[in-house]
């Protein structure tokens, strides 16, 4: 049987968290889901019922997580040994929230996380293309597509926010002597059932994912032994 741990859950009402929630507690483990809205608890607390893990519900806006010591404040209170990160602005407040919630409230979040040893992995949920360059193996032109259509065009500022966050997960993690991190960066997103996914080493940076199948693989990652720093 596996050791018990307890994950926060940032971006706790979002679809991939909720669909994760209830796949942490079924291993027993205890999850505190971090939600910006009192109204929202009632949904939240149904994903525990009848599930083994325990459910702890903390109403914070992520939005307020100017600093890495408000970042600490809130891990003080919590005490989780994982984090995982689903928040997102969502589009919603332009640009400037964008850069503030995914960008710098998860910069603080990762910082303070690797300045507490108790904290062993820290998944961040990102996307595909919140990389520097394209992979060798992808077919010639169709990063060069990809980068000028969606992270130089529809998601500029989402792409700059995104992969400030991921690069600083990378770099904080490696200097690390007990934090894990791990940036998890599907494809578009369906609604379709959890199903087979390529993991690792994608065949092309286009392509669609469940939110179903991003949080099957986000538990999977969280609950495996010998998981090690990386991208995938």
């Amino acid at each position: 049987m596996s050791v018990p741990h307890h994950v926060l859950v940032l971006g706790g009402h979002g679809q991939i968290a909720q669909l994760l929630t209830p796949l942490l507690l079924r291993r027993s483990w205890t999850v505190t889901s971090i939600i910006r809205a009192q109204d929202q608890v009632p949904t939240i607390e149904k994903l525990g019922a009848g599930l083994p893990g325990k459910l702890n519900v903390l109403v914070r806006s992520i939005d307020d997580v100017d600093s890495q010591d408000r970042a600490v404040t809130i891990l003080d209170e919590v005490k989780p040994d994982y984090v995982a990160w689903s928040a997102g602005a969502g589009g919603k407040g332009g640009a400037e929230r964008t850069f503030k919630v995914d960008r710098d409230a998860a910069i603080h979040f990762i910082r303070a996380a690797a300045s507490k040893p108790s904290i062993k992995r820290f998944l961040l949920v990102s996307y595909t293309g919140s990389r520097r360059a394209g992979a060798s193996w992808w077919p010639a032109g169709e990063w060069d597509e990809y980068y000028k259509s969606v992270n130089n065009g529809v998601l500029a500022n989402y792409y700059k926010a995104k992969i400030a966050a991921d690069e600083v997960l990378y770099e904080t993690s490696k200097k690390s002597n007990s934090l894990i991190g791990i940036c998890l960066r599907p494809g578009t997103l369906t609604n379709e059932p959890a199903g087979k996914v390529e993991l690792g080493k994608t065949a092309h940076v286009k392509g669609s994912v469940s939110r179903a199948s991003v949080a099957e693989t986000a538990n999977a990652l969280l609950g495996a032994d010998g998981v090690k720093n990386g991208s995938i």
